[in-house]
Protein backbone atom coordinates (compact mmCIF):
# COMPACT_ATOMS: atom_id res chain seq x y z
CA UNK A 1 0.00 0.00 0.00
CA UNK A 2 0.85 3.90 -0.90
CA UNK A 3 0.14 6.48 1.00
CA UNK A 4 -0.33 10.01 0.16
CA UNK A 5 -0.63 13.85 1.69
CA UNK A 6 -4.51 14.87 2.57
CA UNK A 7 -4.20 18.33 0.97
CA UNK A 8 -2.19 20.85 2.57
CA UNK A 9 -1.78 18.91 5.68
CA UNK A 10 1.46 16.37 6.14
CA UNK A 11 -1.29 13.64 7.07
CA UNK A 12 -0.95 10.47 5.00
CA UNK A 13 -3.43 8.24 4.04
CA UNK A 14 -3.57 4.90 2.39
CA UNK A 15 -4.74 5.42 -1.64
CA UNK A 16 -7.41 3.22 -1.48
CA UNK A 17 -9.68 3.43 1.92
CA UNK A 18 -12.98 1.33 2.79
CA UNK A 19 -15.87 2.98 2.76
CA UNK A 20 -19.35 1.95 4.26
CA UNK A 21 -22.35 3.41 2.61
CA UNK A 22 -24.23 0.22 1.26
CA UNK A 23 -22.73 -2.09 3.60
CA UNK A 24 -21.52 -1.86 7.26
CA UNK A 25 -24.51 -1.73 9.42
CA UNK A 26 -27.18 -2.29 6.19
CA UNK A 27 -25.91 -5.44 4.38
CA UNK A 28 -23.04 -6.61 6.99
CA UNK A 29 -23.43 -6.78 10.43
CA UNK A 30 -21.00 -5.70 13.41
CA UNK A 31 -19.25 -8.95 13.46
CA UNK A 32 -19.05 -9.14 9.50
CA UNK A 33 -17.90 -5.11 9.26
CA UNK A 34 -14.97 -6.31 12.19
CA UNK A 35 -13.69 -8.86 9.71
CA UNK A 36 -13.54 -6.58 7.02
CA UNK A 37 -12.15 -3.72 8.66
CA UNK A 38 -9.47 -5.58 9.77
CA UNK A 39 -9.24 -7.79 6.59
CA UNK A 40 -8.04 -4.47 5.01
CA UNK A 41 -6.03 -2.98 8.19
CA UNK A 42 -3.93 -5.95 7.14
CA UNK A 43 -3.42 -5.19 3.83
CA UNK A 44 -1.92 -1.46 4.75
CA UNK A 45 -5.28 0.32 4.83
CA UNK A 46 -5.58 3.32 7.35
CA UNK A 47 -8.34 5.42 5.71
CA UNK A 48 -11.83 4.38 6.55
CA UNK A 49 -14.67 6.41 5.37
CA UNK A 50 -18.40 6.43 6.52
CA UNK A 51 -21.29 8.67 7.57
CA UNK A 52 -23.96 9.80 10.22
CA UNK A 53 -26.86 9.15 7.78
CA UNK A 54 -25.47 5.29 6.42
CA UNK A 55 -28.26 2.95 7.79
CA UNK A 56 -29.37 6.11 9.98
CA UNK A 57 -25.98 5.87 12.12
CA UNK A 58 -25.81 2.09 12.28
CA UNK A 59 -22.40 2.25 9.72
CA UNK A 60 -20.78 4.64 12.27
CA UNK A 61 -21.84 2.09 15.20
CA UNK A 62 -20.27 -0.93 12.85
CA UNK A 63 -17.18 1.10 12.59
CA UNK A 64 -16.89 1.29 16.30
CA UNK A 65 -17.04 -2.22 17.08
CA UNK A 66 -14.43 -3.42 14.11
CA UNK A 67 -11.67 -0.75 15.20
CA UNK A 68 -11.96 -1.44 18.83
CA UNK A 69 -9.15 -4.04 18.80
CA UNK A 70 -7.37 -1.89 16.52
CA UNK A 71 -4.27 0.84 17.24
CA UNK A 72 -6.50 4.19 17.52
CA UNK A 73 -3.24 6.01 16.49
CA UNK A 74 -3.09 4.09 13.26
CA UNK A 75 -5.95 4.75 11.58
CA UNK A 76 -7.52 7.57 10.03
CA UNK A 77 -11.43 7.58 10.50
CA UNK A 78 -13.34 10.02 8.65
CA UNK A 79 -16.97 10.56 8.92
CA UNK A 80 -19.68 13.19 7.47
CA UNK A 81 -23.20 15.19 8.54
CA UNK A 82 -25.50 16.97 6.61
CA UNK A 83 -28.65 14.87 5.83
CA UNK A 84 -31.40 14.79 8.28
CA UNK A 85 -31.32 11.94 10.64
CA UNK A 86 -34.80 12.81 11.80
CA UNK A 87 -37.75 14.78 11.55
CA UNK A 88 -36.57 17.83 13.55
CA UNK A 89 -35.66 20.94 11.51
CA UNK A 90 -32.69 21.58 13.28
CA UNK A 91 -31.25 17.85 13.09
CA UNK A 92 -30.17 18.77 9.61
CA UNK A 93 -27.88 21.00 7.11
CA UNK A 94 -24.83 22.97 8.59
CA UNK A 95 -26.13 25.19 11.16
CA UNK A 96 -23.68 25.45 14.13
CA UNK A 97 -26.15 23.53 16.41
CA UNK A 98 -26.51 20.69 13.76
CA UNK A 99 -22.44 20.44 12.93
CA UNK A 100 -21.49 20.48 16.76
CA UNK A 101 -24.36 17.81 17.71
CA UNK A 102 -24.11 15.69 14.61
CA UNK A 103 -19.79 15.56 16.00
CA UNK A 104 -20.75 14.50 19.43
CA UNK A 105 -23.43 11.31 17.74
CA UNK A 106 -20.95 10.28 15.63
CA UNK A 107 -17.77 10.02 17.92
CA UNK A 108 -20.68 8.33 20.70
CA UNK A 109 -21.66 5.97 18.02
CA UNK A 110 -17.79 5.31 16.78
CA UNK A 111 -16.76 4.98 20.40
CA UNK A 112 -13.85 7.50 19.46
CA UNK A 113 -12.40 10.73 21.15
CA UNK A 114 -11.46 12.66 17.78
CA UNK A 115 -13.09 12.59 13.86
CA UNK A 116 -10.01 12.57 12.01
CA UNK A 117 -12.26 13.78 9.02
CA UNK A 118 -14.92 15.49 9.44
CA UNK A 119 -16.95 16.28 6.05
CA UNK A 120 -19.43 18.29 5.25
CA UNK A 121 -21.52 15.77 3.22
CA UNK A 122 -23.46 18.51 0.78
CA UNK A 123 -23.63 22.27 0.54
CA UNK A 124 -25.94 24.40 2.57
CA UNK A 125 -27.28 27.28 0.50
CA UNK A 126 -29.16 28.12 4.05
CA UNK A 127 -26.11 28.72 6.24
CA UNK A 128 -23.60 31.64 6.10
CA UNK A 129 -20.30 29.78 5.18
CA UNK A 130 -19.02 31.82 8.57
CA UNK A 131 -21.00 30.18 10.75
CA UNK A 132 -19.77 26.85 9.37
CA UNK A 133 -16.14 27.49 9.67
CA UNK A 134 -16.10 29.22 12.41
CA UNK A 135 -18.57 26.06 14.32
CA UNK A 136 -16.21 23.58 12.81
CA UNK A 137 -13.01 25.53 14.06
CA UNK A 138 -14.49 25.59 17.57
CA UNK A 139 -14.46 21.64 17.09
CA UNK A 140 -10.84 21.42 15.73
CA UNK A 141 -9.77 23.78 18.71
CA UNK A 142 -11.80 21.81 21.24
CA UNK A 143 -10.07 18.63 20.09
CA UNK A 144 -13.16 16.74 18.41
CA UNK A 145 -11.99 16.78 15.23
CA UNK A 146 -8.19 17.16 13.10
CA UNK A 147 -9.17 17.87 10.16
CA UNK A 148 -12.15 18.83 7.85
CA UNK A 149 -12.83 18.50 4.54
CA UNK A 150 -16.08 18.76 2.09
CA UNK A 151 -18.54 16.56 -0.49
CA UNK A 152 -19.96 16.95 -3.34
CA UNK A 153 -19.31 21.26 -3.73
CA UNK A 154 -18.50 22.76 -6.76
CA UNK A 155 -15.61 24.65 -7.13
CA UNK A 156 -17.18 27.97 -6.67
CA UNK A 157 -18.12 26.60 -3.22
CA UNK A 158 -14.54 25.21 -2.67
CA UNK A 159 -12.86 28.72 -3.04
CA UNK A 160 -15.52 30.29 -1.27
CA UNK A 161 -15.26 28.73 2.08
CA UNK A 162 -11.65 28.61 2.16
CA UNK A 163 -11.53 31.89 1.49
CA UNK A 164 -14.08 32.63 4.35
CA UNK A 165 -11.51 30.74 6.72
CA UNK A 166 -9.05 32.30 5.66
CA UNK A 167 -10.82 35.72 6.85
CA UNK A 168 -11.80 34.34 9.93
CA UNK A 169 -8.18 32.92 10.58
CA UNK A 170 -9.99 30.02 10.91
CA UNK A 171 -8.79 26.06 10.14
CA UNK A 172 -9.46 25.22 6.25
CA UNK A 173 -10.92 22.50 4.78
CA UNK A 174 -8.27 19.77 3.18
CA UNK A 175 -10.33 17.79 1.49
CA UNK A 176 -13.36 17.02 -1.37
CA UNK A 177 -15.10 14.03 -1.65
CA UNK A 178 -16.91 13.28 -4.90
CA UNK A 179 -17.91 11.01 -7.48
CA UNK A 180 -14.79 10.39 -10.19
CA UNK A 181 -14.29 7.49 -12.27
CA UNK A 182 -13.65 6.39 -15.93
CA UNK A 183 -17.29 7.07 -16.46
CA UNK A 184 -17.83 10.31 -14.69
CA UNK A 185 -15.13 13.42 -14.76
CA UNK A 186 -17.04 16.14 -14.47
CA UNK A 187 -14.43 17.16 -11.41
CA UNK A 188 -11.55 17.77 -14.32
CA UNK A 189 -13.24 21.01 -15.68
CA UNK A 190 -13.38 22.84 -12.40
CA UNK A 191 -13.15 21.02 -9.33
CA UNK A 192 -9.58 20.13 -9.64
CA UNK A 193 -7.87 23.03 -11.10
CA UNK A 194 -9.97 25.34 -7.87
CA UNK A 195 -8.96 22.71 -5.84
CA UNK A 196 -5.53 22.48 -6.26
CA UNK A 197 -4.91 26.63 -5.84
CA UNK A 198 -6.61 25.91 -2.70
CA UNK A 199 -4.67 23.07 -1.11
CA UNK A 200 -7.41 20.52 -1.02
CA UNK A 201 -7.48 17.34 -2.37
CA UNK A 202 -9.93 14.99 -3.58
CA UNK A 203 -11.16 11.38 -1.80
CA UNK A 204 -13.27 9.91 -4.69
CA UNK A 205 -15.98 7.57 -4.41
CA UNK A 206 -17.28 5.43 -6.52
CA UNK A 207 -14.24 4.75 -8.90
CA UNK A 208 -15.94 1.58 -10.19
CA UNK A 209 -19.70 3.31 -10.82
CA UNK A 210 -21.27 1.46 -8.83
CA UNK A 211 -19.57 -1.71 -10.23
CA UNK A 212 -20.02 -1.11 -13.62
CA UNK A 213 -16.14 -1.06 -14.09
CA UNK A 214 -15.46 -4.50 -12.43
CA UNK A 215 -17.06 -5.57 -15.46
CA UNK A 216 -19.46 -7.61 -14.35
CA UNK A 217 -22.29 -6.14 -16.27
CA UNK A 218 -21.79 -7.52 -20.00
CA UNK A 219 -23.88 -5.71 -22.79
CA UNK A 220 -26.42 -7.68 -24.12
CA UNK A 221 -27.00 -9.74 -21.52
CA UNK A 222 -29.10 -9.83 -18.19
CA UNK A 223 -28.01 -8.01 -15.26
CA UNK A 224 -26.30 -10.57 -12.68
CA UNK A 225 -28.67 -11.66 -10.15
CA UNK A 226 -27.43 -10.72 -6.56
CA UNK A 227 -25.41 -7.67 -7.91
CA UNK A 228 -26.36 -3.80 -7.10
CA UNK A 229 -27.88 -3.17 -10.95
CA UNK A 230 -30.36 -5.52 -10.49
CA UNK A 231 -30.92 -4.47 -6.79
CA UNK A 232 -33.91 -2.07 -7.11
CA UNK A 233 -33.36 -0.81 -3.57
CA UNK A 234 -29.51 0.38 -4.81
CA UNK A 235 -30.12 0.41 -8.05
CA UNK A 236 -31.41 4.12 -8.69
CA UNK A 237 -28.20 5.83 -9.31
CA UNK A 238 -26.94 3.41 -11.79
CA UNK A 239 -29.17 4.29 -15.02
CA UNK A 240 -27.35 5.69 -17.29
CA UNK A 241 -24.12 4.40 -16.22
CA UNK A 242 -25.63 0.84 -17.59
CA UNK A 243 -25.98 1.84 -20.82
CA UNK A 244 -25.18 -0.59 -23.48
CA UNK A 245 -22.84 2.09 -24.96
CA UNK A 246 -20.95 2.07 -21.81
CA UNK A 247 -20.68 -1.21 -20.91
CA UNK A 248 -19.08 -2.16 -24.53
CA UNK A 249 -16.53 0.55 -23.67
CA UNK A 250 -15.84 -1.22 -19.90
CA UNK A 251 -15.07 -4.76 -22.00
CA UNK A 252 -12.70 -2.66 -24.40
CA UNK A 253 -10.92 -1.38 -21.31
CA UNK A 254 -10.82 -4.72 -19.40
CA UNK A 255 -9.19 -6.15 -22.49
CA UNK A 256 -6.29 -3.37 -21.89
CA UNK A 257 -6.27 -3.87 -18.37
CA UNK A 258 -5.54 -7.89 -18.77
CA UNK A 259 -2.73 -7.24 -20.89
CA UNK A 260 -1.03 -5.78 -17.21
CA UNK A 261 -2.35 -8.67 -15.67
CA UNK A 262 -4.81 -6.84 -14.00
CA UNK A 263 -8.89 -7.40 -13.01
CA UNK A 264 -10.89 -4.29 -14.61
CA UNK A 265 -11.99 -3.02 -10.96
CA UNK A 266 -7.71 -2.64 -10.45
CA UNK A 267 -7.51 -1.08 -13.75
CA UNK A 268 -10.26 1.38 -13.04
CA UNK A 269 -8.98 2.15 -9.58
CA UNK A 270 -5.44 2.54 -10.58
CA UNK A 271 -6.91 4.98 -13.65
CA UNK A 272 -8.45 7.26 -10.91
CA UNK A 273 -4.67 7.30 -8.83
CA UNK A 274 -3.10 8.45 -11.91
CA UNK A 275 -4.65 11.79 -11.20
CA UNK A 276 -2.34 13.94 -8.84
CA UNK A 277 -5.09 15.91 -7.10
CA UNK A 278 -6.55 12.38 -6.07
CA UNK A 279 -5.44 11.37 -2.66
CA UNK A 280 -7.28 8.54 -1.65
CA UNK A 281 -10.00 6.25 -3.83
CA UNK A 282 -13.08 4.44 -1.54
CA UNK A 283 -13.72 1.14 -2.36
CA UNK A 284 -17.01 -0.60 -1.35
CA UNK A 285 -16.79 -4.00 -0.95
CA UNK A 286 -18.52 -6.92 1.17
CA UNK A 287 -15.48 -9.30 1.51
CA UNK A 288 -11.64 -9.74 2.27
CA UNK A 289 -11.58 -11.14 -1.14
CA UNK A 290 -12.72 -8.05 -2.88
CA UNK A 291 -10.98 -5.82 -0.18
CA UNK A 292 -7.73 -8.04 -0.99
CA UNK A 293 -8.03 -7.76 -4.61
CA UNK A 294 -8.88 -3.80 -5.04
CA UNK A 295 -6.70 -2.84 -2.35
CA UNK A 296 -3.60 -3.62 -5.19
CA UNK A 297 -4.49 -0.82 -7.07
CA UNK A 298 -2.20 1.49 -5.60
CA UNK A 299 0.91 -0.42 -6.95
CA UNK A 300 -0.13 -1.33 -10.09
CA UNK A 301 2.19 0.47 -12.45
CA UNK A 302 0.82 1.08 -15.56
CA UNK A 303 2.28 2.73 -18.48
CA UNK A 304 0.77 5.74 -20.44
CA UNK A 305 0.62 4.93 -23.34
CA UNK A 306 -2.04 2.34 -21.85
CA UNK A 307 -3.86 5.25 -20.60
CA UNK A 308 -3.86 6.88 -23.93
CA UNK A 309 -5.78 4.05 -25.56
CA UNK A 310 -8.10 3.75 -22.69
CA UNK A 311 -8.75 7.60 -23.71
CA UNK A 312 -9.31 6.87 -27.41
CA UNK A 313 -11.93 4.13 -25.51
CA UNK A 314 -13.82 6.15 -23.97
CA UNK A 315 -13.98 9.00 -26.46
CA UNK A 316 -15.08 7.04 -28.76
Amino acid sequence: MRYRRLGSSSVKVSEVALGGWLTQGRKLDAHATTKLVHAAFDVGINFFDTADVYANGEAEKALGVAIRSLKREDLFIATKCFFPMSDSPNDQGLSRKHIVESVNHSLKRLGIETIDLMQFHRFDPETPFEEIVRAIDDLVRAGKVHYWGVSCWTGGQIKEICDTAKDWLCTKPISNQPPYNMLDRHIEQEIIPTSLSCGVSQVVFSPLAQGVLTGKYKPGEPLPEGSRGSDSSSNQWMGRLLSEANLVKVQKIGAIASEFGCTTGQFALAWCLRQPNVSSVIMGASTAEQVKENAVAGVVEIPESAWQRVEEILAS
